[in-house]
Formats: structure tokens, C-alpha cells, sequence
């Protein structure tokens, strides 16, 4: 197991924790999309935090996490589930800042700090729920900070952090999700926060080795750590040729007449994975009937 996602309960079962490597999930994300490194970070961020997002949902709900900033990235758009698979995309991924103040990437300047943070969760029922706030940093790990404060009524401190090499490719991604519940004591909440302040980002910290257990054994400043679960999480899409085909069936008969006449064929590319579907202009033929059958 490469990348993999530990929960945890501590300080008896008032704090629930997540902590997550997932370099080479990010990497194939890099990959796929040809991200610079600043875009890198910016989405790398964003799968980080909606992987451990995901991780409180049961195995087959999903969520998705949007980002939506006035900064030159445009929509960050992020899905995943309970299973710990993940897929996203970023508008501009040809996005490479000059270095912050602080020397870091320039997430911020990237991401924007006017703009909207959603989070939309497939839950199984008839109606999803969704929640949405102000950006407030732009940073991406404040902005899920906030949502789940405001949104979820759940105080919690989520750090996300990618590692980013000179040929842009992905040295280490990675991030904690540390919640407090009812009746968690100040003392508690003060020992973490001391912690926190002094600790420095997980990607470096995975940079150098450390395992997520081991990460947030040094975040939580305790012996009462009670690991619940190791899960595995991946870049997975679920894309396919008919996926897109019954999407192509629901433009109508004459939009696909247009493009066997016009084009000879299509082609669709899916934005989450990058991957391309061809359609001959009998493959087109065959779904102009399916389309003519729905009408």
C-alpha cells in the first residue's frame, strides 16, 4: 500500500483524526493534466482535503469540492468517496507564480481570495446536500477549515500540503484532518493548537519519512491514540466510451446528424482524467437512432 489514509480517535473519543499520504495520487493527477507547479499545489490541496472528506462518508456516498476564486487557476473541481478514490481538475493548469512572502507557493495568488467554497454530498437520498461559503484564505486548508466550522458545525484544523519538484513533477502530498467533538475539554483543545503551531507542513514532514500514524501521533501530543482504520486511496475516474455516449444520445438527433455531417466522427475528452473517446461516424449513426428512439 502506497498512498494510504489512517482515522483515529483520541483523548477518549473526543478528537477524531485523519492523516493521509497521497504523493503519488496527486502525482497522477500532475500527470494526467500537465499541472506547473503552481496549479500542482492548488489541486493537489483540493484532493488532499476531499480525500479526507470523503473519508467520513460510507463507502459508496461521494462528495464533490469546488473552488471557485477570482484568482488565474479559475474552478477547482474535485470528486470523491468512501472508498478513498479521488479525480479533479483545475481551469488553468498552466499556472506558475513567483514564490510567496513566506517562500512557498503561491496557492493564494493562484486560487484568488473572492469567490465560493462548495461542498456537495451524494448521500444515496433523493436530494444531495450542499454547503457553501466564502473563500477566506485561498490557501485551500483554511477554506476547509472554515466549511466545516460554519457548514458542519464541527470544529476542526485541516492541513493540506503539497511538495512540489523543479520539473514540476510531485515530491510529496499529503494533509490532517483533526475534529473536536461535544465535550472535548479546553486543556485538550490548547495542547493541540500548541502542537499545531509548531509543527511543520506534512509534506515536508513526509519528505523526511514519516508515516501519517506517525504524524499525527506528534499532532495529537498523546498516548491515547486508538487507530480505527488504514485505507488505501487512488486517482480513479470513472469515465468511459458509454458514459459519454449516452451523453452524446441526450444532445438530440439533429446535433448528432451536425456532427457526422461536419466533423465525420467526435471525439470526447473527459475533464477529470484526461483520458479521450473516439466516435466513427457509424459509432455517431447508432446513437442518432438511440436519440430518434428517446424522442
Amino acid at each position: 500500500m502506497t498512498d494510504y489514509l489512517v482515522k483515529a480517535l483520541a483523548y477518549n473519543g473526543y478528537v477524531r483524526a485523519y492523516a493521509v499520504d497521497a504523493t503519488s495520487t496527486v502525482a497522477e493527477a500532475q500527470r494526467r493534466h500537465d499541472t506547473w507547479n503552481t496549479s500542482s499545489a492548488a489541486l493537489g490541496r483540493t484532493m488532499v482535503g476531499a480525500l479526507m472528506l470523503g473519508a467520513t462518508l460510507k463507502g459508496d456516498d461521494k462528495l464533490t469540492v469546488k473552488v471557485q476564486g477570482d484568482g488565474p487557476a479559475g474552478q477547482i473541481v474535485v470528486d470523491s468517496n468512501g472508498q478513498g478514490d479521488v479525480k479533479g481538475y483545475i481551469d488553468n493548469p498552466h499556472i506558475s507564480l513567483p514564490l510567496n512572502e513566506a517562500g512557498k507557493i503561491d496557492v493564494r495568488g493562484a486560487v484568488g481570495t473572492q469567490g465560493f467554497f462548495t461542498v456537495i454530498k451524494d448521500l444515496g437520498l433523493k436530494d444531495p446536500f450542499s454547503g457553501q461559503v466564502p473563500i477566506v484564505s485561498g490557501e485551500i486548508g483554511e477554506d476547509f477549515t472554515y466549511y466545516l466550522a460554519v457548514s458542519e458545525q464541527t470544529p476542526s484544523a485541516v492541513g493540506v500540503s503539497v511538495l512540489v519538484d523543479t520539473d514540476d513533477t510531485i515530491k510529496t502530498a499529503g494533509g490532517f484532518m483533526i475534529q473536536m467533538m461535544p465535550g472535548v475539554t479546553d486543556e485538550v483543545i490548547d495542547t493541540i493548537e500548541a502542537r499545531l503551531n509548531e509543527t511543520a507542513r506534512i509534506s515536508n514532514l513526509l519528505d523526511e519519512g514519516q508515516t501519517p500514524e506517525e504524524i499525527l501521533q506528534n499532532l495529537l501530543a498523546t498516548d491515547d491514540i486508538n487507530f480505527l482504520e488504514k485505507m488505501p486511496v487512488q486517482f480513479k475516474c470513472d469515465s468511459s466510451k458509454e458514459k459519454f455516449a449516452k451523453a452524446i444520445i441526450t444532445l438530440g438527433a439533429d446535433e448528432i446528424q451536425a456532427m457526422i455531417d461536419e466533423d465525420h466522427g467526435a471525439e470526447a475528452v473527459c475533464r477529470f482524467c484526461g483520458d479521450k473517446y473516439e466516435y466513427s461516424e457509424a459509432d455517431l449513426e447508432v446513437l442518432k437512432q438511440a436519440a430518434l428512439g428517446e424522442a
